[in-house]
């Protein structure tokens, strides 16, 4: 049962956007820039982000060497430098956007250790630079093994250290705080702790169902075009897209007294990845020891890959270094078939951006302005 002034004022909206992660909100601020009058929500479930948007790692990557030479394997090389380009790209227009004071952006040095059986990619440093140099305008990777002694990392393992010169780091929650702000300073109405559960497109219209514990009941939203931002969970709003969810394990140590190193860092064709935060590592990954259990949203730990990042952490990362683990979180990915990001329209008022490949924080700023554009198009 609603009231008049409720059926007046709350229900009607010219764009509705579901997911309140980086692509969620990005496409918010850029549809306001297109429509600055107009009536933009965005709906979250959670009381914050659920998917992968606050409980990454905080890498502004675009990928490191063995990760390409991986995609080789099913991606053409003009596949492979087009996706490096579109996650640059985004990482240009979230860094401009924001500014990388606002998101605690820096460049402290990104490397990827280099195991015995992984020394043949350094065959393939110059054939990638070559590949990569018209978008990056100077070598992406280059050796930089002196540093493997100085960083304290084990030898036995990293054979070799190769320097990721176009990449960085952020602080994911300010980031994400900053998109908050800037959507809300905008006009732009964020409401979280409201779950979509079904929409129906009509000729002028989109209804939206969204759930409502108090009245016990769906409360119907309208609007003009509706977009799915929804990564890892789309295929709970559309069935049969090419959606695969990947779930993430990451923890984080006690500050550590004269941590050796600081940056952004990754190993095994980037399955496993850890930076220094405020004197901690945080180190994250493993998914690969177990596809099959990982591929869920169940927002749980994995008390597999747990074992396995702490052992990593004492035989690869700090070896003989005394450490205490002071939390664990998981966060869903969304992967497919290839990594190309999925951005298109589903119908006259249906849109969606989705499926970042564990690349959001690269990918999501650009991925949303494609997704505005495409919708304006269509309006």
């Amino acid at each position: 049962m609603l009231s008049y002034w409720e059926q007046q004022s709350f229900l009607q909206y010219d764009h509705i956007i579901v997911g309140s992660g980086i692509v969620g909100l990005s496409t918010a601020i850029e549809l306001k820039d297109r429509f600055p009058g107009a009536r933009i929500l965005v709906l979250e479930r959670g009381l914050l982000p659920t998917g992968a948007s606050s409980r990454n790692a905080g890498f502004a990557c675009m990928g490191s060497l063995t990760e390409l030479l991986d995609d080789s394997q099913y991606s053409s090389e003009a596949q492979i430098v087009e996706l490096f380009d579109q996650r640059k790209k985004g990482l240009e227009r979230l860094r401009n956007r924001l500014g990388d004071a606002t998101i605690g952006y820096a460049q402290n040095g990104s490397y990827e250790l280099i195991s015995n059986a992984e020394l043949g990619a350094l065959d393939h440093i110059d054939r990638l630079n070559e590949l990569l140099l018209p978008i990056t305008q100077k070598p992406a990777f280059r050796l930089a093994s002196q540093k493997i002694k100085p960083f304290g990392f084990s030898e036995n393992y990293t054979k070799a250290l190769i320097e990721n010169t176009c990449e960085g780091e952020l602080h994911t929650g300010k980031m994400l705080r900053a998109l908050s702000d800037l959507a809300t300073s905008r006009g732009i109405e964020i409401k979280t702790g409201a779950e979509v559960t079904r929409f129906d497109e009509y000729e002028t219209h989109v209804a939206v169902s969204v759930s409502d514990p108090l009245r016990g009941n769906d409360l119907v939203l309208h609007t003009n075009s509706l977009s799915l931002c929804t990564n890892a969970f789309t295929t709970q709003l559309l069935p049969g897209e090419d959606v695969t969810p990947g779930r993430g394990q990451v923890l984080v140590t006690q500050p550590i007294p004269g941590l050796k190193f600081k940056g952004v860092y990754h190993f095994d064709k980037g399955y496993y990845y850890f930076r220094e935060i405020d004197g901690r590592v945080l180190l994250g990954g493993g998914r690969n020891l177990d596809f099959e259990g990982e591929t869920t949203t169940d927002i749980a730990l994995n008390s597999l890959i747990q074992i396995d990042l702490e052992q990593k952490l004492h035989d690869i990362i700090i070896p003989g270094v005394h450490y205490h683990i002071e939390m664990r979180w998981a966060g869903i990915m969304a992967f497919g078939a290839t990594k190309q990001p999925i951005v298109k329209a589903h119908s006259k008022r249906i849109f969606g951006a989705y499926r970042m490949g564990g690349m959001g924080v690269a990918l999501g700023s650009l991925s949303a302005m494609q997704l505005a554009d495409i919708i304006q198009s269509h309006m």
